[in-house]
């Protein structure tokens, strides 16, 4: 779904009276849950029609096309929450046009919830399942809005970093749905505190018994540290395990490296 999928980090809350939190609310190694909410002025009708016409107001950043225009979905059981990718015609590059199905809808009450599922970006990529689930309601300072979704499955990425990453984006999402239909409360993620300064361990006063070295211990260590010097510039054969030297050498996955695939359209 996203052609960047960035995460997106300081969203400026310029309009909002109120912080509601948004964040990833449960996970472990197969699955996390991120939920946000939001207030709005318009009502519940305004609400429904605005929320499936995503072209209003999804960020076009995270589109395969780049441009949110060429979004739909039908708010009905088994329609698609769909993108189409236009055809190239320019000297010296042609193609056919394309499409992508980001979700489909299993739920469509409308005024009341709208329920989807399907692997948003990367996650498309992995055996996982996932279920976006936007319920709408009233309340005294307008419509309330709340936006969850929960991915469950075996995933290449680590949890934390990809868990914290979707959050990001789909607050993002809520939030320029929200300011579209009028935002009184907006959807922010938690601050994350500073680490405590970790203090350094007072070293251990040295027994008798490490103070007391004889010159025959002194003269054997010394005797064992020429030896390794000897080894190590010798033509003596190395053994070194292949596994644990790729393990070592893979690192870990960026917010970057998780979402760039999709970033060049």
């Amino acid at each position: 779904m996203y052609a960047s999928f960035k995460f997106i980090a300081g969203l400026a809350l310029a309009t909002a009276a109120v912080s509601a939190q948004a964040e990833v609310v449960e996970a472990d190694d197969s699955h996390f849950i991120t939920r946000a909410e939001a207030i709005v002025e318009a009502n519940p009708t305004e609400t429904w029609l605005a929320l499936i016409s995503p072209a209003r107001w999804w960020s076009s950043e995270h589109t395969w096309s780049a441009d949110a225009a060429n979004l739909t979905l039908t708010p009905q059981a088994g329609g698609c929450f769909c993108e189409r990718i236009p055809e190239v015609d320019e000297p010296g590059r042609f193609t056919l046009e394309g499409s992508v199905e980001h979700m489909r809808v299993i739920q469509a009450y409308p005024n009341v919830a709208l329920r989807m599922q399907g692997a948003l970006g990367p996650l498309q990529s992995e055996p996982v399942i996932g279920v976006l689930t936007i319920a709408i309601s009233e309340v005294e300072e307008g419509t309330k809005i709340v936006w969850e979704y929960n991915v469950g499955g075996q995933m290449r990425y680590p949890v934390p970093v990809i868990s914290s990453a979707v959050d990001g984006v789909m607050n993002l999402q809520l939030l320029r749905l929200s300011e579209t239909l009028g935002q009184v409360q907006g959807p922010v993620t938690a601050p994350v505190p500073e680490p405590e300064p970790v203090p350094e361990p007072e070293p251990e006063p040295a027994s008798d018994s490490q103070e007391e070295i004889s010159e025959e211990d002194a003269e054997e260590g010394a005797e064992e540290d020429a030896a390794a010097d000897d080894a190590e510039g010798s033509d003596a054969p190395v053994t070194i395990d292949p596994e644990a030297v790729i393990e070592e050498a893979k690192p870990g996955p960026s917010v970057d490296d998780v979402f760039g695939d999709l970033s060049d359209g």
